[in-house]
C-alpha cells in the first residue's frame, strides 16, 4: 500500500491532527523516535495536574452534523471524487449515516450507507481491535510471538520483538518495508521471509511505517490460536460486533453486489474505475473492506471502551492499551506545536486543552482514501470512505467536521490543506532525474549484449533482460509472474522504464555498472542492486 511511501496516511493523518491544535505549519517525518512506556509517579512527587473535561455540547455537535452533508457534497465538486459513505457517532447513537455520489462513475448505482468500501490503511485500527479481543491481559501485547517464516535482520530483534513493537511500526525495520515486493506480485509468505535482509534501524528508538510488520504480528496471533487472521477476524469482532458487510478478504468485496470501485484521477480531471487493488497479502494492514453503517457499529464499540448495544465485545484494559501512546511518531515542529503519537494501530494525539485525539487514515493510490476520527473524552467519532485516489477529501471532512464543532466555524481550508500534503508526499517519491529529456550530449548505449542476462538479488529475486524481437530495444523483467518493462535508454548505460502499481512513482532509472544493475526506485533502502549470474 502507498499510503504514501514519504509518510504513509498515517502519517498524513497525524500532521494534519497536528494542525488542528497547534496551527498548520507543516511538520517533518520523525528519524528517529523513542518508545514509550507508561510509569508510575513515585510517592512524594507532584500530583499530575486534573483529566481534561469535555468541551463540546449537544448543540455545537448538532451544528457541526447539520452542515455535514453541504461540506461533502462541496469537496465532492471540487476535487470530483466519485463516491463517499459518512458516518458520526455521538453518546452512543449513530447521529449521521449517509451516502453521497456513486459506486462508479460508468454506471447510476448511487451509494448507500450499506455500500461497501475497500477502507486501507483504516483496517489497522480495525485489526488492532480484533487483537485486543484475542488477548486476556493488556501484557499479551508485550509478549513475542513467533511466526514461522518471519524474521528480521538481527536475530535478538527476531527473539525479542513483540506484537506491540510491529503494531506501533517501532521494530526497526524500515519504511514500507515490504511494500515494493508486493507491488512485484510476490506474495505474504515470500514477503515475510524476506524481511530478514531489510536493514533495521535501532529497535524500539525509531519509527517506520510498515504495513508488513504489522501483518506480521497479527497474522502471529492468529496462528498461535490455531485460525486464520479472516476467521479470527469475523468470530472475535465482526460476527459479534453485527459488522455483517465487513471482510479481511478481497474476494468478499468483489462478491458485494453493493460495492464501491476504485477510482483514479485521469489527466483531465476525469475519474475513472480503471485499476484494482488486491491487498490480501497485507490483509491484517490494509485489506479490510466495509460500510459506513458496519463501521458506525465499530466507532459505538471503541467510544464506548469495548461494549455494544450493553454487551462486552472486546475487554476494556486490552482494549485501550491501543490507545495509549507507544512511540513518538511526529516530533514537535516548533516549540508551542504538539507531539504526534502511534499507539496500536492509531495515531495519538492530545490537543491543547488534554483530550486525547484518535485517528487514522487510508490511502489507496489505486483509488480509496479513507479517514476514522474520535475524541473518546467527547464520545464523538466520525468515519469517511471515498471510491477514490487519495485528494484529502475524507481527511478534510473529519477535519472540517470537529473543527466546526469546536469552534462553530472552520478555521481553515482543510481540503486545500490535505490535497497539498497528499501531493507532496506523492511528489517526493518521484526520481529526481527527469528520464523523459536525456541530456544534451548524451552518450549512445552499448549494444544490447552487453545487457541481456539474467541478474539476482537476494530481497527482490531474480531480474531477466532480454533482447527485443527487433534487436535494438531491450526488456526488464522483475518479480514471479514476472511483471515486463520496456527500458528507454537516457545516457551511456542508463535506462528507464514506467513503474507500475500501488507504489508506482512514475519513471523510475536502472543504471548498468561491471555486470550489475541498479534499479532506482527499488533502492531506497540499498536492496535495488541485482549482480549477473
Amino acid at each position: 500500500m502507498r499510503t504514501l511511501r514519504v509518510l504513509g496516511a498515517a502519517g498524513a493523518a497525524m500532521l494534519l491532527a497536528t494542525a488542528t491544535t497547534a496551527g498548520t505549519g507543516t511538520a517533518t517525518p520523525a528519524a528517529t523516535a523513542t518508545a514509550i512506556t507508561p510509569t508510575p509517579t513515585p510517592a512524594g512527587t507532584t500530583a499530575v495536574p486534573p483529566p481534561p473535561k469535555p468541551r463540546l455540547t449537544d448543540a455545537a455537535v448538532d451544528k457541526a452534523v447539520a452542515r455535514l452533508d453541504a461540506t461533502v457534497t462541496d469537496m465532492m465538486r471540487r476535487t470530483g471524487v466519485p463516491g463517499v459513505s459518512v458516518a458520526v457517532v455521538h453518546d452512543d447513537e449513530v447521529v449521521h449515516l449517509k451516502g453521497f455520489g456513486l459506486r462508479r462513475t460508468d454506471r447510476s448505482a448511487e451509494v448507500d450507507p450499506d455500500t461497501v468500501f475497500q477502507i486501507a490503511s483504516l483496517s489497522k485500527p480495525v485489526s488492532s481491535t480484533v487483537v485486543a479481543g484475542a488477548l486476556t491481559t493488556p501484557d499479551e501485547w508485550d509478549r513475542h510471538v513467533p511466526l514461522p517464516g518471519f524474521s528480521l535482520k538481527d536475530p535478538w530483534v527476531t527473539d525479542h520483538v513483540s506484537t506491540a513493537d510491529l503494531f506501533s511500526h517501532r521494530s526497526g525495520l524500515p519504511d514500507h518495508a515490504g511494500d515494493l515486493l508486493e507491488d512485484l506480485g510476490y506474495d505474504q509468505a515470500y514477503i515475510l521471509d524476506h524481511l530478514r535482509v531489510a536493514p533495521l534501524a535501532p529497535f524500539r528508538a525509531s519509527y517506520a511505517y510498515t504495513n508488513f510488520g504489522f501483518t506480521a504480528a497479527a497474522e502471529a496471533i492468529a496462528r498461535a490460536r490455531g485460525t486464520s487472521w479472516q476467521k479470527l477476524a469475523e468470530d472475535t469482532l465482526f460476527k459479534p460486533a453485527g459488522m455483517t458487510r465487513t471482510s479481511t478478504e478481497f474476494a468478499a468485496f468483489e462478491r458485494a453486489t453493493d460495492r464501491a470501485a476504485t477510482h483514479v484521477r485521469n489527466p483531465d480531471g476525469t475519474w475513472s474505475p480503471r485499476l484494482v487493488r488486491d491487498p490480501d497479502a497485507q490483509s491484517p494492514a490494509g485489506g479490510v473492506s466495509s460500510t459506513a453503517r458496519d463501521m458506525s457499529r465499530w466507532l459505538r464499540l471503541q467510544l464506548a471502551e469495548g461494549t455494544l448495544d450493553g454487551r462486552r465485545i472486546i475487554p476494556e484494559d486490552t482494549l485501550s492499551r491501543t490507545h495509549v501512546p507507544a512511540i513518538v511518531s511526529q516530533p514537535p515542529a516548533t516549540p508551542t506545536a504538539t507531539t504526534g503519537f502511534y499507539g496500536l494501530g492509531w495515531n495519538v494525539s492530545y490537543d491543547q486543552a488534554g483530550r486525547l485525539r484518535l485517528s487514522h487514515s487510508g490511502a489507496f493510490e489505486l483509488g480509496a482514501n479513507t479517514n476514522v476520527t474520535m475524541l473518546p473524552l467527547e464520545r464523538l467519532g466520525i468515519v469517511v470512505l471515498t471510491n477514490g485516489a487519495p485528494v484529502g477529501l475524507a481527511d478534510a471532512v473529519a477535519l472540517d467536521f470537529f473543527d466546526f464543532a469546536e469552534h462553530g466555524k472552520a478555521t481553515a481550508d482543510w481540503l486545500g490543506l490535505a490535497g497539498a500534503l497528499y501531493a507532496q508526499m506523492d511528489a517526493a517519491g518521484r526520481s529526481p532525474t527527469d528520464y523523459a529529456h536525456p541530456p544534451a550530449g548524451a552518450k549512445p548505449a552499448q549494444d544490447v549484449a552487453a545487457y541481456t542476462g539474467t541478474y539476482d538479488n537476494p530481497y527482490y529475486g531474480k531480474a531477466t533482460v532480454t533482447a527485443d524481437p527487433d534487436g535494438d530495444g531491450l526488456t526488464l523483467a522483475l518479480g514471479p509472474k514476472p511483471l515486463r518493462f520496456p527500458l528507454t535508454h537516457y545516457d551511456g548505460d542508463v535506462f528507464s522504464f514506467e513503474t507500475v502499481g500501488e507504489n508506482a512513482v512514475g519513471r523510475t532509472g536502472v543504471t548498468f555498472s561491471d555486470g550489475t544493475l541498479r534499479v532506482e526506485y527499488l533502492d531506497a533502502d540499498h536492496l535495488g542492486t541485482f549482480t549477473e549470474r
